[in-house]
């Protein structure tokens, strides 16, 4: 019956070209609204003209299209289709991985394209009278949107190659994640990002763009590349659901908290095209959610019935209505933005904020800088904990108190290193962003991997009941048991990614690269908690490793070595009498506190003695891990040597220390002969 209700291939690909041209007619209705379309000409100011004006959002359109099918696909390929009973993708996943090939392509020539006509836009005249190669070449080098268009378009490319070798769904998975991170060079260059409140901007972006694309992305490929069987298509349709739902909600809070950041004033949201616009999109968003809630209530139970009918109509006005959002989106991002009334100075200009007062104590604990990203992952991640400690105990087991605290601590903790006035204040003074440094790299992991969460993670997590579609748990111990978690787990690495990646931060430019942009501020604060998790789920974690625990002595040996390289990086950074980040410490005008020079004094010395203090706790866990682990095994050898003297036989541990005797005296024997 699922086969004869099968909707057309014709028919799906109509419901994709409505998206396609619902898109284009938002993106010209709106782009022509917001002016974005008639820009004011002011005598004696460079225009690139009406075909740049047409062209660069058209093409800026077909590569958010083009991203959203790519990522939709792979989404679809590696989470969304069944599996073979060898672990190789199935017949489906395998064509939505091509697909996602062909639709990445398109997406890096729509990015090239999009960089010519930003180089026009840029320079205020026509294409074929600015660009050349060169110039190309300095666009890309030089300036940012060049160097986010270029990176956006060669990550597509690589992903184009990608999906189309791979046979397995690990292949799927790394397209998934650099597709994911092409879509983010958009978000740190929106013009929208350079008001106050920078890093909330940049962040608030970045938390719209990614669930927007997962969302519509899904959508279209269920749609696009269905499966012939109802009953698989319905269990695709059930898992995306619950994606769909934290997309929305991410999607909505993003949306809220962008409109408070990016108008100066309530009001304008209703007197100016840029308010209108963001109100426009909102509403299809609100249509998008509602259509959602009809799809939950009406079009899966039918499509578990085997009736496909219903939900195909639902799927293709959510489609069409994404296309609005997507068309709205493009023609936003070119209509000018209001301006607020904060002035702009060299400081806000570096920072993102203005000047902070001069540092208390009290400030940075009330100075604060919020993150919605780092926000959002704590949060996300004890309310995830606590879900699993309620299911453990709901079913009777239980989970040690003392692990459930250590995990919300270091939750909480995450949030105040990264959102307190350490983060206000860490651009600033050195000696306040090494302290965020250390929580970050040594008091948050620990407080996590003490925490468990890997273990609590496999007892509450079920079992997948069908072997062809694995669930979260089978996915995490296949990422338990890869090969690259074995590589990655090894003491040896885990010291030299700890360690090795530190002396890198601040005796290379990085350090100051991190500090200029936001992109790199991010991934600086990921580093340091993934090299931290990973170096300290080696030496004390509790949590079962790859490959095997090493046993305490080699893990405290491996401690005082990070130690050891610990204590001498802050006495490199002491001594020295070269300022690091000299350029951004020289010219950010603050013009209270100690100088530049000696406030990395005082960093280095903050690195090499709090460094030490969390190293002393590790030292002292790892002795009481040992004793424990002694008295286990005495324990263990107890019950043995009971159990074998009430079965009246030889235990052993007997055994073996007779035959060690045995042997003694027979080396003995043959040594008098």
């Amino acid at each position: 019956m699922s086969e004869v209700r099968q909707q057309p291939r014709t028919v799906q690909w109509r419901y994709a070209v409505a998206g396609l041209v619902a898109a284009a007619i938002a993106l010209v209705a709106l782009l022509w609204y917001g002016k974005g379309a008639r820009p004011t000409l002011v005598p004696g100011l460079p225009h690139g003209g009406p075909v740049t004006t047409w062209a660069l959002p058209t093409a800026t359109l077909v590569s958010r299209l083009a991203a959203v099918a790519t990522i939709g696909l792979l989404l679809a390929a590696v989470v969304l289709s069944p599996r073979h009973e060898s672990g190789s993708l199935s017949g489906i996943g395998y064509r939505r991985l091509r697909a996602s090939g062909w639709a990445a392509l398109l997406w890096c020539i729509a990015s090239l394209v999009a960089l010519v006509f930003h180089l026009s836009d840029l320079l205020g005249a026509p294409v074929h009278r600015v660009v050349s190669v060169n110039a190309l070449i300095s666009f890309v080098t030089d300036v940012i949107h060049g160097k986010a268009l270029a990176f956006s378009g060669g990550l597509a490319a690589l992903v184009f190659v990608i999906s189309r070798v791979a046979l397995r769904p690990t292949g799927g998975v790394i397209a998934l994640g650099l597709a994911l991170l092409a879509m983010m060079p958009p978000a740190f260059t929106s013009h929208t990002t350079d008001e106050g409140d920078h890093q909330v901007a940049v962040s608030t972006m970045l938390l719209h763009i990614v669930p927007t694309t997962l969302w519509a992305g899904g959508l279209l490929a269920l749609v696009l590349v269905g499966t012939r069987n109802t009953g698989q298509l319905a269990t695709a349709v059930r898992r995306f659901s619950p994606l769909a739902t934290v997309c929305l909600l991410l999607v909505a809070g993003s949306g809220l908290l962008s409109a408070v950041v990016r108008l100066p004033r309530l009001s304008q949201l209703v007197t100016s095209e840029y308010g209108q616009l963001m109100l426009v999109k909102t509403a299809i968003l609100v249509a998008i959610a509602a259509v959602g809630w009809w799809q939950r209530r009406a079009a899966m139970p039918a499509l578990r019935r085997g009736d496909r009918r219903r939900f195909a109509t639902v799927t293709a006005v959510e489609l069409v209505l994404f296309g609005l959002v997507l068309g709205a989106a493009v023609a936003l991002s070119r209509t000018a933005a209001p301006r607020g009334t904060t002035e702009r100075d060299l400081a806000m200009g570096m920072l993102g904020y203005p000047m902070p007062p001069p540092l208390t104590f009290e400030r940075l604990f009330t100075e604060w800088l919020p993150d919605p990203i780092f926000i959002l992952a704590g949060l996300s991640a004890a309310v995830a904990y606590a879900a699993g400690v309620w299911r453990l105990r709901r079913r009777g087991d239980q989970w040690p108190m003392s692990r459930t605290l250590l995990f919300l601590a270091g939750c909480g903790l995450l949030i105040v290193a990264t959102c307190s006035g350490l983060a206000r204040y860490g651009p600033v003074l050195f000696s306040v962003h090494m302290a965020q440094h250390l929580l970050l790299t040594m008091a948050v992991p620990i407080l996590l991997v003490l925490g468990g969460p890997i273990t609590l993670a496999l007892r509450a997590l079920s079992p997948a009941q069908d072997p062809a579609w694995p669930g979260p748990r089978e996915w995490l111990l296949a990422a338990l048991h890869s090969p690259v978690s074995r590589f990655v787990t090894h003491p040896i690495f885990a010291l030299a990614f700890y360690m090795v990646s530190m002396y890198a931060m601040y005796l290379t430019g990085l350090f100051e690269l991190a500090l200029r942009s936001h992109a790199g501020h991010l991934l600086m604060m990921g580093h340091f908690l993934l090299a931290g998790y990973l170096f300290f789920w080696v030496v004390i974690g509790v949590d079962p490793s790859p490959r095997g625990r090493p046993a305490p002595p080699l893990r405290a040996v491996v401690m005082l070595a990070s130690m050891a390289m610990h204590a001498f990086l802050g006495i490199v950074i002491m001594s020295s009498r070269s300022l690091f980040a000299a350029e951004w410490f020289n010219t950010l005008p603050r013009p209270w506190g100690p100088t530049p020079l000696d406030d990395q004094y005082v960093a280095g010395g903050i690195a090499w003695s709090f460094g030490e203090v969390p190293g002393l706790i590790v030292i002292a866990a790892l002795i009481v891990q040992w004793i424990r682990s002694d008295e286990r095994e005495q324990r263990r050898l107890d019950r043995a040597e009971d159990r074998a003297e009430a079965e009246g036989r030889e235990s052993e541990a007997l055994r073996a220390y007779n035959e060690m005797l045995a042997k003694l005296a027979q080396r003995d024997a043959n040594a008098a002969r």
